[in-house]
């Protein structure tokens, strides 16, 4: 009696569950057609461009889909849209800083260092005083990057037959001329052929062709076998025009004669045409130094 009773309760119990999971089931169909029938809604919205619920709103933005992009999700094609929102981003200032104006370059600069040792024994190249001088450029240029010049110099080197001089010369007048803080420019102005040299005509046509590089105001004109011995003979340009080859040493460091102006000579533009140049005819060496003395 107990057994068929207790069969009987089980009995009712299964019922009850498989009715509850029915229910359940169903509950859940009714949901997902529900909410299946929105999201097609909202789609179908998107799609034909218009809908009940068309009310403006913060979403009121559109971008044609008949772009031609196939297989193109709403989604990128509302970033494209993006550049139409109002923008809350702030404005980057992209205009780079205006560097602060470069300190006028030292009438004495620090880095000199006085009395230099010259020699001649050691092999120079061309390619050593290039690679020894990489701040200067195309030309036998440089710009001191660290002070605004009070002159821009030319340096006229007459030149024919002394490879060898120049190597020496340019080797050591790089060094010098950057401690001494000089935008420059050298300049060889080569002779050609075996007439009869003329010294005064080249430094005339270095200094037409200086001018057309760049605006020089100071001119300093140099023969290629003088070397400085100190870095504090400043090749600058003065009130008057200067001599800087006072004192050589195959004169004994001293003027071979008064009145003497060869050898390193410097003037200003304005100098330069004040004398109206250099003397054209004096062929061979020498009588060109004492024409510029006198004038």
């Amino acid at each position: 009696m107990s057994r068929l009773m207790l069969g009987r309760t089980l009995e009712r119990i299964c019922k009850a569950v498989l009715l509850l999971c029915l229910v359940h089931f169903l509950i859940m169909m009714i949901l997902y057609f529900d909410v299946y029938s929105q999201r097609f809604d909202i789609f179908s919205r998107f799609n034909n461009g218009r809908g009940a619920n068309s009310s403006r709103g913060p979403h009121h933005y559109y971008y044609n889909f008949s772009s031609g992009r196939p297989n193109t999700t709403f989604a990128s094609y509302l970033a494209t849209a993006d550049h139409l929102l109002p923008s809350t981003k702030p404005e980057v200032n992209h205009t780079p800083p205006t560097p602060k104006p470069l300190p006028p370059c030292p009438e004495a600069p620090p880095g000199l260092v006085g009395r230099l040792l010259i020699e001649f024994s050691s092999l120079i190249t061309l390619e050593r005083v290039q690679r020894e001088n990489p701040n200067v450029t195309e030309g036998g240029k440089y710009t001191p990057p660290d002070c605004r010049p009070r002159q821009k110099v030319a340096i006229i080197v007459p030149f024919r037959h002394r490879d060898n001089h120049l190597k020496y010369w340019l080797h050591y007048l790089h060094p010098v001329l950057r401690r001494q803080k000089i935008d420059y420019g050298i300049f060889i102005i080569n002779q050609l052929g075996e007439d009869t040299f003329n010294r005064a005509k080249l430094l005339n046509v270095g200094y037409t062709e200086a001018l057309k590089d760049a605006e020089y105001d100071c001119f300093i004109f140099s023969d290629v076998d003088l070397i400085p011995m100190d870095d504090r003979n400043l090749y600058h340009c003065y009130d008057q025009p200067r001599h800087f080859a006072i004192a050589m040493d195959k004169f004994g460091f001293r003027l071979p004669y008064a009145g003497y102006f060869g050898g390193v000579s410097g003037l200003s533009k304005k100098q330069f045409l004040k004398i109206n140049g250099f003397p054209n005819e004096y062929w061979g060496w020498g009588g060109e130094d004492d024409d510029i003395y006198n004038r």
